[in-house]
């Protein structure tokens, strides 16, 4: 008996992943709202299994809060989902004629990235069952047991609804081959994960809703209450460990009010540093001679990055705050860095803070988002208007709002595009309605609207 253990090829995979989504192509939406509601529903009740699974599989991240990612992100998309309707006629327009019919694209190849191996394949399976597609997660290669974990999960809900097991499967041998294979087999990949793995999904030849790269420029206003912008930004900077690309990355400070809000910053939990020395320690342990981000940092605590770089912090610091030398390219310490590091630097003039965002954005994470902390409407249009970004989160913490919260009106989502500016085919939050094909069912109308030719142009 040989010992060489086998996986389902990829073939085999979307065969049983078609045949499975052939049977739910006209479920009714009750069936499709339970399977969706479903899926969101074991990931809520199994948090405090999950969260800590993950954080030890990917070996990074913070397990408390994967755990409060699963149960905030579980209840906020079927929140945002659950009255939706995705089956049969879904609008009507009398007055053109015109009506909408909703139907599901087949095949869903979703790409899992190490940094949200829970949330972001319930987010993918919710918005494919609520359109009554199938789905086949490609996880990360640190991030395989876990998948498995919810794929059985998953599978075991839609037995209970007695619908077919084979609408949610996984790759349980991970290369970059099968992941390839998976997306050109595919009717449409959802790639969420780094700038090779999206390029290879818009190189697959199928449809491709992929996502840019973060790197959050934040700004304070002169106007704005500089202790609540500091506990915002150390919030959204902190959380799960600087995974999420949401997280502020540089914030711009006014000048006059510099001092204040980094002793702001150091009060909510940052350690700041302004010397040339430490800040060099930083620059060269994050971006080692300026390559890409060191993977011995990412997901790490603040005081972890600090013991790896020979640094002293105190305890429970939970920001590395830095002093940048430099704009956009003179400066790595500008660029997204994948822990609780952010860099801190001074503007004369809110129009001057606004232009450094924009360098630091052409730079990197071009597409993505801006934070803007101000009581003034025109400089939070000015800054949207300036930022070639598709969120500006606003008096919130970047890091836990922009993909959907309470606290404002953004879709709730895992993955996040970023137009054309990141080389993405969406700018917005992803949602079940990417998912959906529309059939538009047009009646003739009574009088034609077609202008007199001759009135038409004056």
């Amino acid at each position: 008996m040989s010992d060489i253990e086998t996986y389902p090829s990829v073939e085999e995979l979307v065969a049983r992943s078609k045949a499975a989504q052939k049977q739910f192509e006209f479920a009714a939406q009750e069936q499709a709202d339970a399977a969706a509601r479903a899926v969101c529903k074991v990931v809520y009740d199994n948090a405090e299994v999950l969260g800590p699974q993950a954080a030890e599989e990917s070996r990074m991240g913070n397990p408390a809060d994967k755990i409060a990612k699963c149960r905030n992100k579980s209840s906020l998309i079927w929140e945002s989902i659950k009255d939706k309707k995705t089956v049969g006629v879904i609008s009507r327009d009398d007055e053109h004629g015109m009506y909408e019919v909703a139907k599901p694209m087949g095949v869903v190849a979703a790409i899992i990235p190490s940094t949200n191996p829970v949330v972001t394949p319930m987010c993918n399976a919710a918005f494919a069952l609520k359109t009554r597609n199938s789905v086949i997660f490609a996880p990360h290669p640190r991030c395989v047991e876990i998948t498995k974990r919810i794929v059985s999960l998953f599978q075991d809900e839609l037995e209970k609804l007695g619908l077919p097991r084979d609408l949610v499967l996984g790759l349980e041998h991970v290369s970059l081959e099968d992941s390839g294979a998976l997306m050109s087999a595919a009717d449409i990949v959802v790639a969420t994960g780094g700038p090779a793995m999206v390029k290879a999904a818009y190189s697959s030849g199928k449809p491709s809703l992929g996502v840019g790269q973060g790197n959050v420029q934040c700004i304070i206003d002169e106007d704005v209450d500089l202790a609540a912008a500091a506990e915002k930004v150390i919030i959204g900077r902190s959380f799960d460990n600087g995974l999420i690309c949401l997280g502020e990355q540089t914030v711009f400070v006014p000048q006059a009010s510099y001092d204040e809000f980094v002793s702001q910053l150091v009060e909510h939990g940052g350690c700041y540093f302004d010397d040339p020395e430490t800040a060099g320690k930083i620059r060269e342990g994050l971006f080692p001679e300026g390559g890409p981000i060191s993977r011995d940092v990412v997901g790490l605590t603040a005081c972890e990055v600090a013991e790896k770089l020979g640094i002293e912090v105190p305890a429970g610091t939970r920001v590395l705050c830095v002093k940048a030398e430099g704009i956009g390219r003179a400066d790595d310490l500008c660029r997204e860095k994948l822990c609780p590091v952010i860099a801190v630097y001074p503007y004369e003039t809110f129009e001057q803070g606004v232009s450094y965002m924009v360098e630091n954005l052409e730079f990197e994470g071009k597409g993505h988002s801006i934070a803007v902390h101000s009581n003034t409407p025109e400089h939070v249009e000015y800054a949207a208007i300036q930022c070639s970004v598709s969120r500006v989160v606003v008096n919130q913490p970047a890091g836990t709002t922009g993909g959907g919260s309470p606290t404002n009106g953004f879709g709730a989502t895992t993955t996040l595009g970023c137009g054309s500016w990141g080389n993405n085919s969406f700018s917005g939050n992803f949602s079940y309605v990417h998912l959906m094909n529309i059939t538009r069912v047009g009646y003739p109308l009574e009088k034609s609207y077609l202008p007199d030719p001759a009135l038409a142009w004056e």
